[in-house]
């Protein structure tokens, strides 16, 4: 487990945690099979991943579409986020991953109106 998140894992949280998007539950850091998630909704088997720039390189993408694949195989939603994108424009993140969620036909999110 990661002991220093980035600055946009660490605002990704406080968008996230205490049922602050839609109402839903988030753990961070969560593992799940072999691998360890940054942010995971058990109730719409969503996983929302942050990518630095260690992401770009050659051999971590490659280890990255292993991992999505093995995780996708396993019934899970992924979506990447690029932590620079977030740091950014907050907002068109946490409006994208609403409307993955919605997408989802995750009911807790049709019950409620926050986020």
């Amino acid at each position: 487990m990661r002991l220093h998140p980035s600055d946009a894992e660490r605002y990704m949280w406080n968008a996230l945690r205490g049922k602050r998007l839609g109402g839903l539950r988030f753990r961070r850091q969560h593992p799940i099979g072999p691998y360890i998630v940054d942010f995971y909704c058990a109730s719409a088997k969503l996983i929302i991943e942050m990518d630095g720039g260690r992401h770009a390189l050659d051999e971590n993408a490659v280890r990255d579409k292993t991992r999505t694949r093995w995780l996708e195989e396993q019934g899970y939603k992924i979506v990447r986020f690029w932590n620079s994108d977030f740091l950014r424009e907050p907002a068109y993140v946490i409006e994208n991953i609403l409307s993955v969620l919605n997408h989802m036909n995750v009911p807790a999110l049709k019950n409620r109106s926050e986020h």
